[in-house]
C-alpha cells in the first residue's frame, strides 16, 4: 500500500499564522503538525509516501523530512497548484500509487488510541473497495456522515445532513484500492470547482464496497484547522505526554518499532535535536530498546 498526505491548502481559517508557513508546519505542542499524519501511515505499514503541496511550501517539507531514508522510508514531493478538492490527490498521484492500493490522510488530522496501529494494519491488508473510519461527534450535522450495516458496510453517507442519520462523522483518513484513479478521473467537479472526495466514496458505496471503520471509545480524532482545535490538540498531546511520559506521533520511535531502523540509528537522530526534550526522548528510546512506552 502506497501513502498520500494532502498538505496542501491556504489554511485561511488560521490567518495569519499562515501567511507565512504552511498549516501543516505550525507546532502542535512539541512538532510539526505533519508528524501526525505522516506517524499514522508508518504505523499502517506504509513505508512510501507522496506528499502534496504548493509549490511555495515544498521546499519547507522538503527541509523537514528530506527523502525519509533517515527513517527508513521513502517521501517524494508534487504540488496542487490550486485546492482543486480532495480527490486531485489521485489525479496528482497516479504514477505513485501506481498498481497499489493507497492510503490518503489529511495533513491536518490527528489520530491517537491504544491498539491504533493494529487497527490500521488489519484495516489495511487487502483492501477491496474503500474503508472508511467514522467517529463518533455531539454535532455530526458539521460534518461528512457515514450509515453503516450491521456488518459494517456503508449504506449512506451524506455532506453536513441537516438530519443526520448518524452520529458517525466521516474522518480525513480513507484506504482505497487501485480503483481509486480511475474513479477519480472520471469525477466532474462540485458545484464548488472541486473534484470531491465523496464521491469517490458514493461509487464504492454503488459498489457495496465501502466499509466503514468505528473508532468509538478509547480513539481520539482531531481535524486542527483552527485556532481553537490546534489549542485542544496541542494541550492534549502535552498532558498525555506529560502524564505517560511518552511521546504521541515520534517518527523516530515509530521507526525504529516497525524495524525500519535500528537503535543506532535511532540515537543519531535524537543527537540531531539534543538540546530539546524531543531529541532527549529520542535517544532515551534508542538507548532503552524501547521497550517502556509505544508512540501512537
Amino acid at each position: 500500500m502506497k501513502g498520500i498526505i494532502l498538505a496542501g491548502g491556504s489554511g485561511t481559517r488560521l490567518a495569519p499564522v499562515t501567511l507565512a508557513v504552511s498549516k501543516q508546519l505550525v507546532p502542535v505542542y512539541d512538532k510539526p503538525l505533519i508528524y501526525y499524519p505522516l506517524s499514522v501511515l508508518m504505523l499502517a505499514g506504509v513505508s512510501d509516501v507522496l506528499v502534496i503541496t504548493t509549490p511555495m511550501d515544498r521546499p519547507q517539507y522538503e527541509r523537514l523530512l528530506g527523502d525519509g531514508s533517515a527513517l527508513g522510508i521513502r517521501l517524494t514531493y508534487a504540488e496542487q497548484s490550486s485546492p482543486n478538492g480532495l480527490a486531485e490527490a489521485f489525479l496528482i498521484g497516479a504514477d505513485h500509487v501506481g498498481d497499489d492500493s493507497v492510503a490518503l490522510i489529511l495533513g491536518d488530522n490527528i489520530f491517537h488510541g491504544l491498539g491504533m496501529s493494529d487497527l490500521l494494519r488489519r484495516s489495511a491488508e487487502s483492501v477491496k473497495g474503500c474503508v472508511l473510519f467514522g467517529y463518533p461527534v455531539s454535532d455530526p450535522e458539521r460534518y461528512g456522515v457515514g450509515e453503516a450495516d450491521d456488518d459494517g458496510f456503508l449504506v449512506s453517507i451524506e455532506e453536513k445532513p441537516e438530519q443526520p442519520r448518524s452520529n458517525r462523522a466521516i474522518t480525513g483518513l480513507y484506504l482505497y484500492d487501485n480503483d481509486v484513479t480511475s474513479i477519480a478521473g472520471r469525477l466532474t467537479p462540485s458545484a464548488r470547482g472541486e473534484l470531491e472526495i465523496t464521491d469517490v466514496n458514493r461509487v464504492y458505496l454503488e459498489r457495496g464496497q465501502a466499509r466503514l471503520v468505528d473508532l468509538g471509545r478509547g480513539f481520539a480524532w482531531m481535524d486542527a484547522g483552527t485556532h481553537a482545535s490546534l489549542l485542544e490538540a496541542s494541550q492534549y498531546v502535552r498532558t498525555l505526554e506529560q502524564r505517560q511520559g511518552v511521546r504521541i506521533a515520534c517518527l523516530e520511535e515509530i521507526a525504529l518499532r516497525m524495524g525500519y531502523i535500528d537503535s543506532d540509528q535511532c540515537y543519531r537522530l535524537g543527537q540531531r535535536v539534543a538540546n530539546s526534550e524531543y531529541g532527549r526522548y529520542v535517544m532515551a528510546v534508542a538507548q532503552s530498546g524501547f521497550d517502556g512506552g509505544a508512540s501512537r
